[in-house]
């Protein structure tokens, strides 16, 4: 049984708006047996109180969903979320215009009535000023910047139980495919990756894990100390990665990743690194998200612009790995991506958005709602909301409901212009 929780409407029974019914038909006749909904209502607005309606339980916060109480209504209801074992918050009443937008406002959400840890990946350095503006730190990854992240970090429990290194082979197997290119690893080299990833962590993780991490550059000397000749063209081919210009992942890290609101800044890569890094950045996402599990911390993290994670096999296995592990590990992914297209080429992404319990779509290229009607079963009236439309309306996949939303955000306000990369509103 899935456990959802629906708030920043009025309530239910509908009759203020759209919000409202969307949530009457959320908990309707279509609502799935294996889902288990609760509905948060304003006190104010509803004298008699049910403690039940149609397949949803009632709970009731004494504000005023609308006006000024609206926030602090929201926020409240958000609190009493928490430690409740929700699958799934579903946050209505005020949403975004765009991709990025939406994932914004819920990150605003989770900083303000939360303390669970918030993590960004940002390509197109846009997040900034949201994260800034919440207190937390944003850095910055380049080939020229002093900021290095160790490719190679690994906190212990990295396996969650079997050998570590196993997980941490399949990394650097799709790091190797992203520096070589895609399909060039044959069999021997693939071996050869695989052994020398073993080698060169066998005295740290024998340690316990403690004094130095071995970093790419290790890994580099390990490869050319083997006798064959897959493991020297690998070396070659690394080399500008590792000791040449391009070497910001090959040594040890040396910022602190610990902020509560953490963004990784990593547009300036280039093009030649960016996925890379992302991939490099996930990983160390994951060493944190391992270390939050052991504090009983929650983490969430966003990732924009995916679609680059799933142009080479082995990133996107390396990916759709940790994505399964998250929910175990106490963390929620959020991918990001107007490049549907793009993503849906992937068996590996379809499976992924084909499984995925809650989807966010907005306006939609005709080639790619097309693609999205069949992955989704979306019918051809549905489709109609991700066509054409304005920024803020489209449609919501929960379980197997989808339906429509409308809906706006105050542009008069500083968290706008934190939130928005619109440029007429960066100029005004």
């Amino acid at each position: 049984m899935k456990k959802v929780a629906v708030i920043g409407t009025v309530g239910v029974p509908a009759k203020y708006g759209g919000f409202e019914t969307l949530v009457e038909n959320l908990i309707g006749e279509c609502c799935s047996e294996d889902v288990d909904y609760t509905v948060f209502c304003s006190g104010k607005a509803y004298p008699t109180r049910l403690k039940t309606y149609k397949n949803a339980r009632l709970e009731y916060v004494p504000l005023h969903a609308n006006g000024m109480q609206s926030i602090p209504y929201d926020i409240w209801s958000l609190v009493r979320t928490v430690g409740r074992g929700y699958d799934v918050v579903l946050i209505l009443g005020v949403s975004g215009s765009g991709k990025s937008f939406s994932a914004k406002k819920e990150m605003v959400s989770l900083a303000l009535s939360t303390q669970d840890d918030i993590i960004v990946i940002d390509p197109e350095s846009e997040y900034r000023p949201l994260i800034e503006g919440l207190g937390g730190q944003v850095i910055n990854i380049s080939a020229t910047s002093p900021n290095h992240i160790n490719a190679m970090d690994m906190e212990q429990g990295y396996g969650d139980g079997e050998n570590p290194v196993v997980l941490k082979s399949e990394f650097l197997l799709s790091l190797c495919e992203q520096l070589i290119g895609a399909g060039k690893l044959s069999a021997k080299e693939k071996s050869v990756i695989d052994r020398c990833t073993a080698q060169v962590y066998r005295d740290y993780i024998r340690s316990g894990y403690h004094g130095a991490v071995p970093t790419l550059q290790d890994f580099h000397a390990e490869l050319l100390r083997q006798p064959e000749k897959e493991a020297q063209d690998v070396a070659l081919a690394i080399e500008l990665f590792t000791d040449g210009s391009l070497n910001t992942f090959a040594k040890p890290t040396n910022v602190d990743t610990n902020a509560r609101i953490l963004c990784y800044d990593i547009r300036d890569l280039g093009k030649q690194l960016l996925p890379v890094g992302m991939l490099v950045v996930l990983d160390s996402i994951f060493n944190r998200i391992i270390r939050n599990r052991g504090l009983k911390r929650n983490t969430w993290i966003y990732i924009d612009e995916i679609y680059l994670l799933f142009q080479h096999e082995y990133s996107a296995n390396f990916l759709f790995t940790l994505w399964k592990r998250m929910r175990k590990y106490q963390a929620c992914g959020t991918g990001i991506s107007q490049n549907i297209e793009d993503l849906l080429q992937s068996h590996t992404a379809r499976t992924m958005l084909a499984n995925s319990e809650f989807l966010i779509m907005l306006n939609q290229a005709a080639t790619d709602r097309e693609e999205l009607a069949r992955l989704l079963n979306i019918s051809d009236n549905q489709l109609s909301y991700i066509t054409n439309v304005d920024s803020g309306r489209g449609l919501i996949k929960c379980g197997s409901a989808i339906v429509p939303f409308v809906d706006s955000f105050p542009r008069h306000t500083r968290l706008y212009q934190m939130m928005t990369t619109r440029p007429s509103d960066l100029i005004s």
